[in-house]
C-alpha cells in the first residue's frame, strides 16, 4: 500500500511538469512567425470547412492565454486537431507510437542485456588487456555519429541485399503466417537495433564499469573483504545492488532519449516511428502534429523516470523507507 501511495504521489508531481511543457512548448510555436493554418491553407484537398473548424479549435482570433487554453481543452478530450496533409493527428500518432515502443523497447532490452554485464567484467579486470580492450572498443563506439553509421549500414544493405533498406514489413506480409510476421518485422528491425545498439552500449557499459569500481573502492567492501568473504559474494551480493541503483536512474531518461536519438536512425532507414514523424513535421512547419508530438515525448519522459522510481523501491530499502 505504500508503494501504491508513492507511485500516486508521483504520478500527481509530474502533472504540473507536463503543464509547463506544454505552455513552453505552445507559446514558443505560437509566438514564431508561422502561420499555423498555413500549410492547410496551401492543400487543395483541405475543405473550407476543415480550416474553419480548426481556426475555431486553436481560436486564432482570440488572445494567446486563451488560444492555449483552447487548445489544452482539446488535447485533454483527444483532439489533437488535422496535420497538412488532412489526416486526424491522433489517428496519425496511434500508427507510429507502437513502432517506437516496439524499437525502443528492444534496444533498452538488448543495451541492458549486453552493456551491465560488460561492464561488471570489465570493473572486475581493471587494467588487465580485456579492460583495455573493451574500453578501446566502447571509445570507438560514442565516437561514431549515429547519422553516419546508419548512413554507412543503409550502403551494406543496398549492395549486399541481405537487410532491407526500409519500412517495418514487407509487401506480403499480410500473406505471411504468424512466424514468418514476426521474422520479417526482426529482419527490418535490424539495422536500426543495431544502430542505436552500438551508440546506447558504449555509454552503458562505461556508466556500470564506472560506478562498480566506486563501489568495490568503499570501506564496506573492504571490511566485507576482511571478514573472509568470497570475491563473487563481495561483487554481486554487496557491492553490485549499490552499483545498480544509479544505472536504474539512467534507465528513465534513456527510455525517453531514445525516442530524439532514434529520429536520424528512423529517418536514415525510412523507420515509420515517432522520431521520424516529428522530423517531418518540424520541416513542414505541421503545428499541430508537432505540439502533439512533444507532449507525446514528456510522456515518455515521465513514463521513464516514474518506472525508474519503482524499481529503485522495489530494489533499494532505504529509499522504500523513505517512501
Amino acid at each position: 500500500m505504500q508503494i501504491l501511495f508513492y507511485i500516486l504521489k508521483r504520478i500527481l508531481q509530474t502533472v504540473p511538469l507536463l503543464i509547463l511543457v506544454s505552455m513552453i512548448s505552445f507559446f514558443i510555436i505560437r509566438l514564431s512567425p508561422v502561420d499555423p493554418l498555413a500549410e492547410l491553407k496551401l492543400n487543395p484537398s483541405i475543405s473550407k470547412a476543415t480550416l474553419h473548424a480548426e481556426r475555431e479549435r486553436l481560436g486564432l482570433n482570440k488572445p494567446l492565454p486563451v488560444q492555449y487554453l483552447l487548445w489544452a481543452k482539446s488535447f485533454v478530450k483527444g483532439d489533437l486537431g488535422v496535420t497538412t496533409t488532412g489526416e486526424k493527428v491522433s489517428v496519425k500518432l496511434m500508427e507510429r507510437i507502437p513502432n517506437t515502443l516496439l524499437l525502443t523497447l528492444v534496444v533498452i532490452f538488448l543495451t541492458w542485456s549486453v552493456g551491465v554485464p560488460l561492464g561488471i567484467l570489465a570493473a572486475i579486470n581493471w587494467k588487465t588487456p580485456f579492460d583495455r580492450f573493451l574500453t578501446f572498443i566502447t571509445s570507438i563506439g560514442m565516437a561514431i555519429p549515429s547519422f553516419f553509421f546508419a548512413i554507412l549500414l543503409l550502403i551494406f544493405a543496398v549492395k549486399t541485399g541481405w537487410f532491407p533498406v526500409g519500412g517495418l514489413t514487407s509487401y506480403d506480409f499480410d500473406d505471411m503466417n504468424l512466424i514468418h510476421q514476426v521474422l520479417d518485422i526482426a529482419h527490418h528491425l535490424c539495422l536500426p537495433v543495431l544502430v542505436l545498439f552500438t551508440i546506447s552500449l558504449a555509454g552503458l557499459q562505461r556508466q556500470m564499469r564506472a560506478n562498480l569500481l566506486d563501489v568495490l573502492d568503499s570501506d564496506y567492501v573492504k571490511f566485507a573483504r576482511a571478514k573472509g568473504l568470497s570475491e563473487f559474494k563481495v561483487i554481486f551480493k554487496h557491492a553490485l545492488r549499490n552499483a545498480v541503483n544509479p544505472m536504474i536512474t539512467l534507465l528513465g531518461f534513456e527510455f525517453s532519449g531514445l525516442l530524439s536519438g532514434a529520429a536520424l536512425t528512423e529517418y536514415v532507414f525510412q523507420y515509420p516511428g515517432l522520431g521520424r514523424l516529428i522530423l517531418e513535421a518540424v520541416l513542414k512547419s505541421d503545428i499541430n502534429l508537432v505540439m502533439a508530438s512533444l507532449m507525446i515525448g514528456a510522456i515518455m519522459l515521465v513514463v521513464g523516470n516514474l518506472i525508474a522510481d519503482i524499481l529503485l523501491i522495489l530494489t533499494d530499502p532505504r529509499i522504500r523507507a523513505k517512501a
